[in-house]
C-alpha cells in the first residue's frame, strides 16, 4: 500500500503511542550471555534511514538553505525525540548524503546513531554546517542505486531500512527510476518520498506538472511507503518534520488524504528523459 499525503493533514502529536524500553544489566563474570545479549542490542535500532537529498541546479539557493535548516530542525524537535523513544529500540541510524547527476553523490554525514537530545543535536550540527553545493542533471535512480550498498556498510541493524528521497524534478540521467526502484524493493527497502513543487512548472526548467504523482507511481515503493508533497515554500520545514516523524514511527496516518493501490502510472515515469531529449537531444 502507498500512500499520498498533503501538507496539513498529518498531525504529528497523534500519531504515536509507546512506552519504556527497559536495558538489560550484567555486572561480573558470572552474566557473560547477558552482556554479550547487551552488546548484540547496542547493535539494533528502530531503523536504518537513509536522507537523500537533491541538489541538482534546479533547486535554487533558498531551497537548499531550507531543506538543510528543516532537516537539522526536524531532528531535534521534541516531537521527534518523542517519536524515537516510543519505538522498541529507542534509537535510530542515519545517514544523509546529496546527489544530482548518476555519479555524483557525496555523503555529508555517514551512519549515525540517534539515541536522544545528544546524538540528535550532533548530527544537526554536522548537517548545517557543510557548506551548500549545487550540481548539474537529476538522476534519482543513480540516488537510489548509491544508497543501496551503505546498508550493507551499516554497522547497525534495523527492524526497517528506509531510503528517503527528497527532489524537484524527474529523473534525468541515468538507468530508469523504475528498475533501481524495484531492485530495492526486491530487497526488502521502502522508499518514501518529499516531491519539492513550490515554483510553477517552466519550460527553462526541469519541472513536470503532478510531481507528486511522477514519485507516487515512479519511485516510492515497499510496505506503507508515502509521499509528502510541498506545495508552499512556508511549509518546507513542516513536510521534513511530519516525515521523518511518520519514518522514525514506521506508522502511517489512519486516515490518509489519498489512498493509492498498484495500478497503470499516470504519469510517464521515463517523462524526464523524454523532456531532455527533446530540448538538447542527448
Amino acid at each position: 500500500m502507498r500512500l499520498l499525503f498533503s501538507i496539513g493533514a498529518v498531525l504529528a502529536a497523534g500519531l504515536f503511542a509507546g512506552g519504556d524500553v527497559a536495558g538489560l544489566a550484567a555486572p561480573g563474570p558470572r552474566f557473560e550471555p547477558q552482556r554479550l545479549a547487551v552488546d548484540k542490542d547496542a547493535q539494533s535500532v528502530d531503523v536504518e534511514l537513509i536522507l537523500a537529498v537533491d541538489v541538482s541546479y534546479s533547486m535554487d539557493m533558498d531551497e537548499l538553505a531550507i531543506q538543510r535548516e528543516g532537516y537539522a530542525q526536524a531532528i531535534q524537535s521534541k516531537e521527534f525525540l518523542q517519536a524515537l523513544k516510543a519505538g522498541p529500540n529507542g534509537r535510530i541510524a542515519v545517514t544523509y548524503f546529496e546527489w544530482a547527476a548518476s555519479t555524483d553523490q557525496k555523503i555529508i554525514i555517514p551512519w549515525r546513531l540517534i539515541d536522544g537530545p545528544e546524538t540528535a543535536d550532533a548530527v544537526a550540527g554536522e548537517i548545517m554546517k557543510t557548506p551548500i553545493r549545487r550540481a548539474s542533471r537529476t538522476s534519482i535512480s543513480g540516488a537510489i542505486g548509491f544508497a543501496m550498498p551503505l546498508f550493507e556498510e551499516n554497522p547497525y541493524h534495523g527492524l526497517r531500512r528506509v531510503i528517503d528521497i527528497s527532489g524537484d524534478g524527474p529523473n534525468n540521467n541515468g538507468g530508469p527510476v523504475t528498475v533501481a526502484r524495484d531492485t530495492a524493493l526486491e530487497k526488502g527497502i521502502v522508499i518514501n518520498g518529499l516531491p519539492i513543487m513550490v515554483k510553477e512548472p517552466s519550460y527553462s526548467t526541469m519541472d513536470i506538472d503532478n510531481l507528486d504523482y511522477y514519485y507516487e507511481d515512479c519511485v516510492v515503493g515497499g510496505p506503507g511507503s508515502f509521499v509528502i508533497a510541498i506545495k508552499d515554500r512556508d511549509k518546507f520545514k513542516e513536510a521534513i518534520r511530519t516525515k521523518l516523524l511518520m519514518e522514525v514511527a514506521g506508522r502511517t496516518p489512519e486516515r490518509p488524504v489519498v489512498r493509492v493501490a498498484d495500478k497503470e502510472a499516470r504519469v510517464n515515469c521515463l517523462i524526464g528523459e523524454k523532456i531532455w531529449q527533446d530540448r538538447w537531444g542527448r
